[in-house]
């Protein structure tokens, strides 16, 4: 049962790292897609930070390979393949959705984050760059992603302002974030992709700067990188 778990994390990495090939890309939503429409909206990350999923694809299908040639029935791989494989299962399937409906993939997305933190929570302690890395700078891609999402979906559909839609959605993700590391003690991949975003938003709302967005996402990445004082690793 173990190396049948192991086929359908690579089955599942392959096919989500290829989706992008079966539908158009994907560098956030559509202004038009919303009833306010988000015309660089400002809890948006800038385009160039959405590159991260190249890296994302790759290392999550060589850990992949990797636990299928050298770690198929290893008890320390084992807790955490099934929520990755319904994760990236249901990553196979997002981009389409994101391309139809924000809501949708909205859902989607923070199902995609809840699995991702289960199988990162249950990934063992053997083979780091392997089984623990990928998985972590996914987690930690979703959890801004998500959050992303949310502060669209306000902005979107008139609940609050740009910037205010902002500031609740990166609060949300830097809170979501700064559990997860300290819970973690370890996994730094997860905190430093989260910054990775919260730079990018920075850089996007840096002409003209926005003062409130700017600040939160400064005091997230201080916040983040204090808490590698508690990491194990």
């Amino acid at each position: 049962m173990e190396r049948l778990w192991s086929v359908l994390v690579v089955t599942a990495a392959v096919l989500f790292a290829a989706s992008p090939w079966f539908t158009e890309g994907f560098n956030g939503f559509e202004p038009d897609q919303f009833p306010v429409p988000q015309d660089n909206p400002p809890v948006q990350p800038a385009g160039y930070a959405f590159a991260i999923w190249g890296l994302i694809y790759l290392w999550l299908i060589v850990g992949a390979v990797f636990g299928l040639i050298k770690r198929s029935d290893d008890p320390d791989w084992a807790p955490m393949r099934p929520p990755l494989v319904l994760s990236l299962a249901i990553g196979a399937t997002w981009l389409p959705v994101a391309n139809l409906s924000p809501v949708l993939a909205t859902i989607l997305i923070w199902a995609m984050l809840a699995t991702a933190f289960l199988s990162l929570f249950r990934v063992g302690d053997t083979d780091r760059w392997f089984q623990q890395a990928p998985v972590a700078i996914y987690a930690g891609w979703l959890t801004a992603a998500s959050s992303v999402s949310i502060g669209l979906l306000l902005g979107g559909y008139g609940v609050l302002s740009g910037t205010w839609s902002a500031i609740v959605a990166l609060s949300i993700g830097l809170v979501i974030a700064l559990v997860a590391q300290y819970r973690l003690h370890r996994a730094p991949e997860y905190g430093i992709t989260v910054i990775w975003a919260l730079i990018a938003v920075i850089v996007a709302n840096s002409g003209p700067i926005n003062i409130a967005v700017v600040g939160l996402c400064v005091v997230g990445i201080i916040a983040i990188l204090a808490l590698r004082g508690t990491d194990t690793e």
